[in-house]
C-alpha cells in the first residue's frame, strides 16, 4: 500500500519534495533500525524521502530525461526494500548514492547493449567492442550513448526507441507513429548510422 501511495505522490508532486523544509527528528540510523526490526516500509519511505532530491538529481544526470529520471527514482525505492535488508550499511547517504548510480548505469547498460549488438555486427567476436563500455570507461560511455540518442532527429530517435527498446516490428512502429513502412526502415537505418558515428567520436 505504501509503495503505491509513494509512486502516486512522487509522480504528481515531485516538485514539492524540493521545497520540503520540515526538520527531521529521527536519524538515518534510527529509521534503518526500525525498518529492519519491523519490515514496515513506511520507515524506509521516510528515510528515502529525505534523499529524493539528491537521488533525482543523480538520476537526471545519467538518464538525461525527466520522465526517465522520475521512473528510476521510483524503481529504486522498490529495489531498496530488499537491498537494505541484505547489506550492512554504515552511512546510508553514501551507500544510497552508490546504489542509485549503479541502478541508473544498469538501465543505460541494458539499453546500450541492445543497440550496440546491432550497431556492430561482429559484436560477439570483437574484443574492442566487448570492452567498449567496461569499468570506469563504461560509466562515461553509457550516458554518452544517451546523449547521442538525444541528438538524433525526432523521427529517428522515436523509431529506434520503439524498435530496440520496446522490440516493436516495422509494421507496429508504422501503426504507432503514422510513418510509412518505408520511412520507418529509413529512420532506423539512418539513426543506427548516426549513433555509430556519434559513439565513435566519443572515443577519440
Amino acid at each position: 500500500m505504501w509503495t503505491t501511495f509513494f509512486y502516486l505522490f512522487l509522480q504528481e508532486n515531485l516538485s514539492l519534495v524540493f521545497l520540503r523544509t520540515k526538520p527531521v527528528s529521527e536519524t538515518d540510523e534510527e529509521l534503518l533500525k526500525r525498518y529492519r526490526a519491523t519490515n514496515r516500509t513506511d520507515y524506509l519511505g521516510r528515510l528515502y524521502d529525505r534523499y529524493i532530491p539528491l537521488v533525482y538529481g543523480l538520476c537526471l544526470k545519467y538518464m538525461q530525461r525527466e520522465d526517465d529520471a522520475q521512473d528510476a527514482v521510483m524503481q529504486l525505492f522498490e529495489e531498496l526494500i530488499s537491498k537494505v535488508m541484505q547489506h550492512d550499511i554504515r552511512d546510508f547517504r553514501t551507500w544510497l548514492y552508490s546504489v542509485a548510480r549503479n541502478h541508473c548505469l544498469q538501465i543505460l547498460r541494458s539499453q546500450a547493449n541492445t543497440i550496440q549488438v546491432d550497431l556492430y555486427p561482429d559484436f560477439m567476436e570483437s574484443d574492442e567492442t566487448l570492452h567498449l563500455f567496461d569499468d570506469d570507461e563504461e560509466n562515461e560511455r553509457l550516458p554518452a550513448l544517451q546523449k547521442c540518442m538525444e541528438k538524433l532527429p525526432e523521427t529517428q530517435q522515436r523509431s529506434i526507441r520503439l524498435f530496440f527498446m520496446e522490440e516493436r516490428s516495422y509494421a507496429d512502429i508504422a501503426d504507432v507513429t503514422g510513418y510509412s513502412l518505408k520511412s520507418v526502415k529509413s529512420y532506423i537505418q539512418n539513426g543506427k548510422r548516426n549513433l555509430k558515428i556519434c559513439i565513435e567520436q566519443t572515443k577519440t
